[in-house]
């Protein structure tokens, strides 16, 4: 089976049922020649944006690092770190692409396979794709341009914050782009142009990798 003719961009279900999101990253360091990587998955409460669960997994890093296959770097620590979870997460962000992908396959794609709920993929940074470059949009909350290449859609410029870095938005499955846009610019706050889920499993993750550096050490 081709996962990418699995992919979804239909919403599976309304924006108003969602309760729980949750974060996803990961973060890595080298060891005695090894490379370690743990991966942190923070739940909040879509309503309040309370934090009610954290979850981490850590191990070594079996496959090398190629640009496009992230996936196969993180989903082990991913699916690990998801099964400790006591609360099911209606939705999934991943710090990372989704559809943004030169396959339409980034981490956020290919794990909601896995985990098998709506995903959305974050990105700091643009992953070039077919020598496209991409348009920053006005710099105003709330401007987007989208991303097209090749007559296509693969995601979308966000400006969250005035003149601050814009982020890249991408569906990874289950979940269309207009509700991946309108549910990031709602987890958006004065702290982070990132939204709090991924802006929080990112610090997780540095935080974790910080006390497991100095445990090994």
């Amino acid at each position: 089976m081709c996962l990418k003719e699995e992919v979804s961009m239909v919403n599976r279900m309304a924006a108003t049922d969602i309760k729980f999101i949750a974060g996803v990253d990961v973060a890595y360091w080298e060891d005695e020649g090894n490379e370690w990587g743990v991966c942190s998955i923070i739940v909040i409460d879509y309503v309040t944006k309370a934090v009610i669960e954290e979850t981490n997994s850590a191990g070594i890093i079996a496959v090398p690092y190629i640009p496009g296959y992230l996936a196969f770097r993180e989903l082990p620590l991913v699916i690990s770190a998801a099964k400790k979870l006591t609360h099911a997460p209606d939705l999934f962000m991943f710090d990372g692409n989704g559809y943004l992908h030169p396959r339409h396959m980034g981490i956020a794609t290919h794990a909601s396979f896995f985990l098998n709920k709506p995903t959305i993929g974050i990105a700091k940074s643009y992953l070039k794709i077919a020598d496209a470059e991409f348009e920053m949009p006005e710099s105003r909350v709330g401007s987007y341009v989208d991303i097209i290449i090749n007559k296509e859609i693969y995601g979308r410029v966000l400006r969250t914050h005035q003149d601050v870095k814009p982020i890249f938005i991408s569906c990874g499955n289950y979940i269309d782009l207009p509700t991946a846009t309108t549910i990031t610019e709602e987890l958006i706050n004065g702290e982070s142009r990132l939204p709090i889920p991924v802006r929080l499993a990112d610090l997780a993750t540095k935080r974790n990798r910080g006390h497991l550096r100095n445990k090994k050490s």
